[in-house]
């Protein structure tokens, strides 16, 4: 059984992995890289992280071949047997509602920072998750059509605001050139890696597809733009704030659009439109996290209506929000998400996709020596 028997196009699946892909770490990820790297070379390490997370969508792709029509959550049993299947299952939905919880939390601190100064947090989320809400019971459909209408929008207003600040912009910040070797680039390629979250997504959108054998090009596009998406505003900010500049920011890439304004326009300041787009954004990352928890309730439990269960989880997910008391908390809550994800999405489909190889060739063995035994049994 399938709980979400839309079917949707290839283009609809990029666009839904680029939104899921483009949350809260587009306000963090100059400095996140910057700080493990210690070099303006991160910028090689979002390139590199865009190769890896590709590789790790071929790999989910190829699981999601050998089972047509079916979630993650329901081919898993069949791989590894009930008794496992059923935890680790029960950790990714708790996983991703932690990661909406975790998206809505960051959404209310820098709203409430610099757009709603004053507003209590609590006020801040819980109008934010209603309007969600209204979205999900709609089912996948009306979140792709939504989808596709933030997309564009996002891509289009953002590089055009990065791209204006380009009047700050130093070339000699993202200077020497690999300067003390290949180690930086290295060690910033785990914080450029998470910046990616959202793309194990696919293991729900793959059984919705029109055409699942196209998986690999949704893979492929999804990450190439968002990868041209984090590395424009990287290069950016590091060009423009410098190294330096970026250690004491919490959101450097929203301090960048803070820092200029041109004159003579109707609108001089711009991080008010980056902040209203970005609520958008990370509304769209919320309602794809609230969703791929609910399927998977759904598949775990065997609970048919998904609507009551979007309903249910909706307490969780504001309690979750509302754990950190501050903003470093809820950036510790992030820290300890990427090390799950790296578990649940980097590790577990590497295993699963190694042992249905295997049992499949035992099967094609058992087969072949079936066959040779009524042979010989034939034999007179």
């Amino acid at each position: 059984m399938n709980p979400s028997p839309s079917q949707i196009s290839t283009t609809d699946t990029i666009v839904v992995m680029i939104n899921a892909m483009l949350g809260a770490a587009i306000f963090m990820v100059p400095r996140s890289t910057a700080l493990a790297g210690g070099t303006p070379d991160v910028w090689i390490s979002i390139i590199v992280s865009g190769a890896v997370v590709v590789g790790m969508g071929y790999i989910m792709v190829g699981l999601c071949r050998k089972y047509p029509g079916k979630t993650l959550f329901e081919f898993m049993p069949e791989i590894t047997g009930k008794w496992i299947a059923i935890p680790i299952g029960f950790c990714m939905i708790v996983y991703f509602l932690v990661r909406a919880a975790y998206e809505i939390r960051i959404m209310a601190e820098v709203t409430g920072m610099y757009l709603l100064e004053g507003t209590p947090l609590w006020a801040i989320i819980m109008i934010f998750m209603w309007i969600g809400m209204y979205m999900l019971l709609g089912g996948l459909k009306v979140i792709v059509r939504v989808l596709g209408i933030i997309l564009p929008i996002t891509l289009v207003l953002f590089v055009l605001e990065v791209l204006l600040s380009i009047q700050l912009f130093h070339l000699n910040y993202l200077r020497p050139l690999l300067g003390e070797g290949i180690l930086p680039v290295v060690k910033g390629v785990k914080p450029g890696l998470l910046s990616f979250i959202g793309f194990e997504v696919l293991f729900i959108l793959a059984a919705n597809m029109k055409k699942p054998n196209e998986g690999r090009k949704a893979v492929l596009w999804s990450t190439g733009i968002t990868t041209a998406f984090y590395l424009i505003t990287v290069v950016m900010v590091i060009g423009s704030l410098s190294l330096d500049g970026m250690w004491n920011r919490t959101w450097p890439t929203l301090d960048l659009i803070r820092s200029f304004e041109i004159e003579g326009l109707v609108f001089e300041r711009f991080e008010s439109f980056l902040l209203i787009i970005w609520i958008i954004q990370i509304y769209a990352v919320f309602a794809i996290s609230h969703y791929s928890a609910s399927i998977g309730v759904s598949v775990v439990f065997r609970i048919q209506h998904v609507k009551g269960i979007i309903y249910t989880l909706f307490p969780f997910v504001y309690l979750v929000a509302m754990i950190p008391e501050n903003v470093e908390e809820t950036i510790e809550l992030g820290n300890k998400l990427d090390n799950v994800f790296l578990v649940l999405f980097g590790i577990v489909p590497v295993l699963l996709l190694s042992v249905s190889l295997i049992r499949k060739k035992r099967g094609k063995g058992d087969k072949a020596g079936a066959g040779n035994v009524q042979t010989e049994g034939e034999t007179p």
